[in-house]
């Protein structure tokens, strides 16, 4: 996949989370390297954007998702970046947390199975639609600056 802000943002948010989640001090020590080459990323790509080393176009690149949107509604993605933003650690907080479910699957009753993965594709497919959004919404942003 192409790197985009929205892909960026994507991996720095789960960087930060699986900060939050470990004590392990060599694990922390990495983590915080991959945090600061994420955000050094970040401000050369939207450095990049806006000056126009990085073509319009190569500022999205869609997840285009196939899958049954009957039963699978998600949430409107829409606002400022820094709303969207929000909304994507948002997203990626349940998504960690629905995915600590799926890892003990075999003590979820089997009643509960099926709604445990369909909340973990809707929760994943809003993962996609904001980071999309967030291409979207940037890709609209550097056009209106460079005019």
């Amino acid at each position: 996949m192409a790197e985009t802000l929205g892909t960026l943002g994507d991996k720095l948010t789960t960087v930060k989370l699986k900060q939050w989640h470990t004590e392990d001090k060599d694990r922390l020590e990495s983590l915080v390297r991959q945090e600061k080459q994420l955000q050094d990323e970040i401000d050369d790509f939207i450095s990049g954007a806006i000056s126009g080393k990085i073509p319009l176009e190569k500022l999205t690149f869609a997840a285009n998702k196939v899958y049954k949107k009957e039963g699978n509604e998600t949430r409107e993605v829409a606002g400022s970046l820094g709303e969207i933003f929000a909304m994507l650690a948002e997203v990626n907080c349940k998504l960690w947390h629905v995915q600590e479910t799926v890892y003990d699957f075999e003590k979820i009753p089997v009643e509960q199975k099926d709604d445990v993965i369909r909340e973990l594709a809707v929760v994943n497919l809003e993962r996609n639609n904001c980071i999309d959004e967030l291409d979207k919404t940037f890709q609209s942003i550097v056009k209106s600056i460079r005019g």
